[in-house]
C-alpha cells in the first residue's frame, strides 16, 4: 500500500490563519491543529504544538511510532502510548509558551498515524478525522465540546440545535490542565481515504457534502476547502487528505 497525502489551509474570511498542518509521510504521521487566543496566540499555539510533535517523532528510534507492528495487540498498545505521549509533550510545550500576551492561547489537534494494516486516530478538541470507504463517509472522532457533554447528559436534538454555547470546546492543548486525548485504532484497507480538518470545514459541510468532494480524482483537499468556503465558512479552513492507495 502507498500512502498519498495532500493538505490545503486557507485564511478564508479571517484576518490571519490560526490553523496549521503537519505531514510526516516517512513517519506515517499527519496532523491538523486549530489555534485560539488573542494577540495572534492561536497561530503561535497551533504551530508550536505541531512543531513539538514533529520534534518528538524526530527523536524516536528507527521503530518510530511503532506503526509497523499495529497488527498485534502489543504493537497497537505501543503505538497508542507513543502517540499519546507525543500529544502530551505538545500540550506541555504550548502551556510553557502561554505567558504574557499569549497566556490565553490554546489549540485543538487531530492526528492520524498510518501503518500497513491499521491506523491510530487521536484528537483533542473539535478538529476531526473522517474516513471514506466505498463512497461512505464516517466521523472517526467525537468533538470534545460542551454540546456533546450536554447530549450525553440527555439534551434532546431540538434543544441542541438552539443551544447557545454549542461552539465551546471542553479540551484543548495549552489550556492549563493536562489533556486527555481520545485514541482509537482503525482498520486500513486499500482505497480508504482519510480527512483531517478544522471546524472551519466541518461546521459547514455535512457527511454527504464531504463525500461528494472526496470523490474528486485530483486536488481533493482543494475541492474540500473550496466547498467549505462556498458554503459560507467564516473561519480558517483546513483539509488534510490521506489516501491508502493500492500498490507499493
Amino acid at each position: 500500500m502507498r500512502i498519498l497525502h495532500e493538505g490545503v489551509s486557507i485564511t478564508g474570511r479571517r484576518s490571519n490563519n490560526e490553523d496549521a498542518v503537519l505531514e510526516l509521510p516517512e513517519r506515517g504521521l499527519f496532523a491538523v491543529a486549530d489555534g485560539m487566543g488573542g494577540y495572534e496566540g492561536g497561530e503561535v499555539a497551533s504551530k508550536a504544538a505541531l512543531a513539538s510533535l514533529q520534534a518528538y517523532c524526530d527523536m524516536l528510534d528507527h521503530t518510530g511510532l511503532g506503526l509497523s507492528q499495529m497488527g498485534t495487540p502489543e504493537g497497537e498498545r505501543i503505538a497508542r502510548e507513543r502517540l499519546e505521549l507525543g500529544i502530551r509533550i505538545a500540550d506541555r510545550e504550548v502551556r510553557r509558551r502561554a505567558v504574557g500576551d499569549l497566556r490565553k492561547m490554546g489549540t485543538t489537534l487531530a492526528a492520524l498515524a498510518v501503518g500497513p494494516t491499521k491506523a491510530m486516530v487521536a484528537h483533542v478538541g473539535d478538529s476531526r478525522v473522517y474516513r471514506m470507504r466505498e463512497g461512505e463517509v464516517i466521523a472517526l472522532t467525537r468533538d470534545h465540546s460542551l454540546i456533546n457533554e450536554m447530549k450525553t447528559a440527555g439534551l434532546g436534538a431540538t434543544e441542541a440545535d438552539h443551544f447557545r454555547l454549542k461552539n465551546i470546546i471542553t479540551q484543548a492543548l495549552g489550556q492549563g490542565r493536562t489533556v486527555m486525548p481520545d485514541l482509537t485504532a482503525v482498520e486500513v484497507l486499500p482505497g480508504d481515504r482519510f480527512l483531517l480538518c478544522s471546524d472551519g470545514l466541518s461546521d459547514v459541510l455535512d457527511d454527504e457534502a464531504i463525500a461528494w468532494a472526496m470523490t474528486s480524482k485530483h486536488d481533493v483537499a482543494r475541492a474540500l476547502v473550496d466547498a467549505a468556503y462556498a458554503a459560507g465558512s467564516y473561519d480558517n479552513i483546513t483539509a488534510l487528505v490521506v489516501t491508502a492507495a493500492e500498490g507499493d
